[in-house]
């Protein structure tokens, strides 16, 4: 066990999570590393070169997260992407609308945290909305219809919702040995695919993909590990420090951004305390700042109308109701829920993209 003292633990991990993603935010900035940047230029000039990084990037935090469940050094069954309750209706639900918002707000929550590094007041306006409607989806007004009408559609299984607990209990074969087989099939493939192609394998692109899908592993490492003790010397019970779900975290950006807008309110109530997925929304904006100010690429963008203005902000708002439902963005599900091998980072993962695409052609067709 670790014998550190808590506020240590809990210093390491929330200084650590900013450090890792203040290195992402610099390089997402500058390979300009986007899921929906990813998927608009196959779907607008069938290059899939931006998907290809993207998908590396899964490939290697499917690999590097299956390695460390696989030394022991953490355990996906402690996070919030694999319980045995398959909320499906929320994963598909919250996707769509995720989608759909992301692409009326120029970007997910990742992006819309790298565009206000860069002096964008269009991401501002959008991350304010999308935190106060995170915060409803959460605690308030709209978590009652969540709760009510969404999440108790959901399916029971016999076992945890990741691919491999599925397939070892279905075919009796140890889950160590499906883990081993499912992260070299999936995430070998997802590598052997973006690197086949000549035009891909520029030093951009793979900086890109390696640092993505990498902090995100590691990112698992600092809360699953780093961060977590059998035994808390004040509840003497397991616990995570600082994350908001009390469980082990990797990057997500909906959620933390509604913590964040509470501990602003909440400042002085000594409860409220910076956690790793509030570090890490910090550390994103900070890197791409950074970046943006060293290579003299900082400018202020404002809306061009009130149209503008007004995509935007329901774009806001579908990503903080869809980001809650579904339990992540493109990030927190696509890449951090993906590495899991979650059911339900499957299913949110396809509707985010199924909610893009139609909202782009729907876009291209009334321009």
């Amino acid at each position: 066990m670790n014998e550190a003292v808590p506020a240590q633990l809990a210093s390491a991990v929330v200084w650590g999570g900013f450090a890792l993603a203040f290195l992402f935010g610099a390089v997402a900035n500058r390979t300009n590393f986007c899921t929906m940047g990813a998927i608009s230029d196959i779907v607008v000039m069938d290059d899939w070169n931006r998907m290809r990084m993207w998908l590396m990037a899964l490939g290697v935090a499917i690999l590097g997260t299956s390695g460390l469940q696989l030394a022991g050094l953490i355990d996906v069954s402690k996070s919030i992407y694999t319980p045995s309750t398959l909320t499906w209706l929320s994963h598909v639900v919250g996707g769509l609308l995720f989608g759909v918002g992301m692409t009326l707000a120029s970007g997910c929550g990742s992006k819309t945290l790298l565009r206000i590094g860069t002096g964008n007041l269009k991401s501002l306006v959008v991350a304010i909305i999308m935190a106060i409607t995170a915060y409803m989806s959460l605690r308030g007004l709209l978590a009652v219809f969540r709760v009510g009408a969404i999440d108790p559609v959901s399916i029971k299984l016999a076992v945890a919702q990741d691919l491999p607990s599925l397939v070892a209990v279905g075919t009796g074969v140890a889950r160590g040995t499906v883990l081993a087989a499912s992260a070299l099939l999936l995430g070998g493939g997802l590598l052997f695919f973006a690197l086949r192609s000549r035009e891909f394998r520029t030093f951009d692109n793979l900086l890109g993909a390696l640092v993505a899908g990498g902090v995100i592993v590691a990112t698992w490492y600092l809360s699953g590990a780093v961060g977590h003790v059998m035994e808390d010397p004040q509840s003497l019970e397991e616990k995570f420090y600082a994350t908001n779900s009390g469980r082990m975290e990797s990057l997500s950006f909906v959620s933390p951004l509604a913590y964040f807008l509470e501990l602003l309110m909440l400042w002085t109530d000594k409860s409220r305390i910076v956690t790793l997925g509030i570090a890490t929304t910090l550390g994103m904006c900070a890197g791409s700042f950074v970046y943006a100010a060293a290579t003299r690429r900082l400018r202020l963008e404002s809306f061009r109308d009130a149209r503008d203005l007004l995509n935007h902000m329901l774009g806001g708002v579908l990503m903080g109701f869809g980001g809650v439902l579904a339990l992540g963005c493109t990030i927190g599900q696509g890449l951090a829920g993906m590495s899991t091998l979650a059911i339900g980072s499957f299913l949110t993962l396809l509707s985010i993209i199924a909610g893009q695409v139609v909202t782009m052609k729907w876009q291209y067709r009334n321009a």
